[in-house]
């Protein structure tokens, strides 16, 4: 289990490294975030990186502030639609205002199957044109493509009104290899 977000301190960017090969994880960067304005810009800035084709992958507790980050991500991709939790509804498509992807927002939550389940949402026919981001899509959307954005948000369990996040956003594949993620960190 990783230590409590106040023993693990400020985060910090990783470093430059060498590019991975395919299905192995790059040095990520660690962004702590205090605010939900925050988690909405650190959306925009990595909409910045992202392009038809990429998946991204979201995880974290309840509330952690994974949909406030795709309503960021809405935001600076230009999309159509309020960006709203697809809990009930699984996967919203939100097309382009302009020339950019659409956005493809979809909550795994409920989806007790993996990939034979996620099958029935066509995804895999939406990733070419789409920026696709999964909610609770850990170990349900990995067989999508070896290249895929991993965005893991921790926060304080329990009772508390505690707002700090830690975010560890990390590239895997080639696609990533070579992408600066850690411009996210500013």
């Amino acid at each position: 289990m990783e230590a409590p977000a106040a023993a693990r301190g400020p985060a910090e960017p990783s470093g430059p490294s060498s590019a991975p090969s395919p299905g192995v994880a790059s040095p990520g960067v660690e962004i702590t975030v205090t605010s939900p304005e925050q988690m909405r810009d650190l959306g925009r800035r990595l909409a910045g990186l992202l392009r038809a084709g990429d998946l991204v992958m979201l995880s974290g507790e309840l509330g952690a502030g994974k949909t406030t980050l795709t309503r960021g991500l809405g935001e600076g991709l230009d999309v159509r639609g309020a960006v709203t939790s697809p809990t009930f509804v699984i996967a919203r498509v939100h097309p382009p205002l302009g020339d950019g992807p659409p956005l493809v927002h979809v909550d795994a939550y409920r989806l007790s199957g993996g990939l034979d389940e996620m099958e029935d949402l066509d995804l895999d026919v939406s990733l070419s044109d789409s920026v696709i981001v999964v909610e609770w899509g850990e170990g349900k959307v990995e067989e999508l493509t070896e290249d895929r954005l991993r965005v893991r948000i921790d926060r304080a369990v329990g009772d508390t009104t505690d707002e700090v996040r830690h975010v560890t956003v990390t590239g895997l594949g080639e696609r990533w290899a070579t992408a600066d993620v850690s411009v996210l960190a500013g």
